[in-house]
């Protein structure tokens, strides 16, 4: 008999395939004395063997998804794993005290952790401690005929169920085979939903207790349009969940006829729907998208896919290439956003009790301006590639946006007075995150070009509960007139003094958050690439003068996120009907 679990939709489509659940098995075991040394010298071997023989496939994974640079990180995993002096302890060990492959292993091995890890001056080496960690556990699970999930061995269909999904999760996974997302913890924003959305993979999040539900080889089906997943399902069932996949492709083909078509509603308002990217390479899927714009570079990714701090050339080239590429659309660039839960190990920031509202983001960039100066100075130089603007992460008050402004203005001075081509205009914004901007969005608007507001991190400070954190979940509300009151009040002090309001969280591409955006006069919705079409697809079906009355009645009449949430669906099937 089949069951239902619910969760979030956090990635739009339905998968149907046997349940693979990405956990950690139990590693744990007991040290004992052997008799037979050659034999057990002989199993770590084959253990070890085995362990190159798994990276050897999750390297070639990660070169064909990510790149060779990204790959770099499971070389070096082969390396640890081939080095004489860990293996030659190892089998000291086993040979010398006569213990068990896995208690002499383990006591290498954290020994060489303990080592890195009291590498306190030198952060890169501090960090091979993980490295380290990662091949023991691998080689361990061989010893115990342990299966170590891996979405890189990954060879059939299956819909992955796991606690979480982490970056270097989904980085191995290959589209083909994986039907669809399921996870115990997350909401739209976190990692896993993010990235289902890049892939165009259904997924359901915030379920609570998928992985203790669900058995491995049990056929789910993953509902990511209503936000549900079915446990063997009968043939009824899969039957009709078919239908409706085979229904919403065709719904797909449908969008992809209007990539060439400009943004408008039904009533004729012209609106720009962008696209977020995290490097240069990401610019493709914004062009195959037919997107106007890119709404938000993040930046940080420079910074994080390195090992030290990117030098002012390796910047230009980067933003050059996005500038080039989208021949002459606006490309919205945003300056380091690192801290919170973006951390640089070669760069050291304090140890801090709450680093979402710490040092992070424009702080750093005002603190450490050599830092900060550098990227500024690879931004303008590429300006005149394309039709650049600079935005500024997490301001709070107008003395950061007139400190961080003057501080621009300084370095294109030096640059011009150098004889650098730079382009004429180079539009200055910043990001909408903090309540008390948007609060004091009047003001702000008198120093600024444009507005993009970050409902990600708005929302998460709006209500004060971390988006990360399952416990305050409930808490993380896009629909709460109070939410709404703010984004309403920074759109109408932007449209005051004539500047833009953009929005380039992932509300922008929330079906039910799209209406009511509309009517509140939103000029621009940046969003995940493959989520434009379907975006560009709804804005034409909506009318812009309707949608500002629905608007009006969300942010004026309605108490609860739940409250807006019905009025618009129910706004919503009216219009169908």
């Amino acid at each position: 008999m089949s069951s239902k679990i619910m969760g979030i939709a956090a990635s739009d489509g339905i998968g149907i395939a046997k349940a693979y659940r990405l956990v950690m098995p139990d590693l744990s075991f007991e040290r004992k004395q052997i008799a037979d040394v050659d034999s057990e010298i002989d199993r770590f071997k084959q253990s070890l063997h085995a362990a190159k023989q798994d990276l050897e496939i999750i390297r070639k994974a990660a070169i064909a998804n990510l790149g060779q640079d990204e790959a770099a990180i499971f070389d070096a995993h082969i390396t640890i794993l081939s080095d004489p002096e860990m293996v030659g302890q190892v089998e000291g060990n086993i040979r010398q005290k006569k213990v068990n492959a896995e208690a002499a292993l383990k006591e290498v091995t954290d020994h060489f952790i303990a080592i890195f890890e009291g590498m306190t001056d030198n952060p890169y080496m501090k960090e091979r401690a993980a490295d380290v960690r990662d091949v023991t556990k691998r080689v361990l699970s061989h010893l115990l005929g342990k299966t170590l999930p891996n979405p890189a061995l990954i060879k059939e269909p299956v819909i992955v169920v796991a606690r979480d999904l982490t970056p270097s999760d989904t980085a191995q996974m290959n589209k083909k085979y994986v039907k669809g997302f399921l996870t115990d913890l997350g909401g739209r924003t976190s990692h896993s939903a993010i990235m289902s959305r890049t892939l165009e993979i259904p997924a359901v999040v915030g379920t609570d207790n998928a992985t203790q539900s669900i058995k491995d080889g049990t056929v789910v089906v993953v509902n990511g349009l209503r936000g549900f997943a079915v446990v063997a399902p009968d043939t009824h069932e899969v039957s009709e969940f078919r239908k409706q996949a085979q229904q919403f492709q065709q719904e797909k083909a449908e969008w992809r006829k209007l990539k060439n078509a400009q943004s408008v509603s039904k009533d004729g308002k012209s609106v720009e729907i962008a696209a977020n990217i995290g490097t240069p390479n990401d610019v493709k899927a914004v062009t195959d998208a037919g997107a106007e714009a890119v709404g938000l570079f993040r930046t940080e990714f420079l910074y994080m896919n390195s090992d030290k701090l990117p030098s002012e050339d390796d910047q230009f080239v980067a933003y050059k290439q996005v500038l080039e590429a989208m021949k002459g659309a606006p490309v919205v660039i945003r300056t380091m956003d690192i801290g919170g839960d973006k951390h640089l190990p070669y760069l050291k920031l304090p140890e801090e009790m709450n680093p979402f509202l710490g040092y992070r983001a424009i702080r750093i960039s005002l603190d450490r301006q050599n830092i900060f100066r550098t990227q500024l100075r690879a931004l303008i130089r590429a300006s005149k590639y394309g039709e650049l603007r600079i935005m500024f992460p997490m301001i709070a008050t107008v003395d950061e946006f007139i400190a961080a402004k003057n501080i621009f203005l300084e370095e294109k001075a030096k640059l011009v007075k150098a004889g650098v081509t730079v382009a004429k205009e180079i539009k200055l914004g910043m990001m909408v995150e903090v309540p008390a901007t948007a609060v004091f969005a009047d003001q702000f608007a008198k120093q600024v070009d444009f507005f993009s507001i970050g409902t990600n991190d708005l929302i998460q400070y709006t209500f004060a509960a971390d988006r990360g954190n399952e416990h305050v979940a409930y808490l993380y509300q896009p629909y709460n007139p109070a939410l709404l009151r703010l984004i309403k009040h920074v759109i109408d002090a932007a449209h005051k003094e004539g500047k833009i309001a953009a929005m380039c969280g992932e509300m922008a591409g929330d079906q039910i958050a799209v209406p009511l955006l509309l009517g509140m006069g939103l000029d621009e919705y940046s969003m995940s690439a493959t989520s434009v079409l379907r975006v560009r697809h709804q804005m034409k079906q909506l009318d812009s003068n309707k949608w500002a009355q629905v608007a009006m009645q969300a942010v004026q009449n309605c108490q609860t996120n739940q409250e807006v949430k019905d009025l618009v669906e129910g706004q919503l099937k009216d219009s169908v009907e």
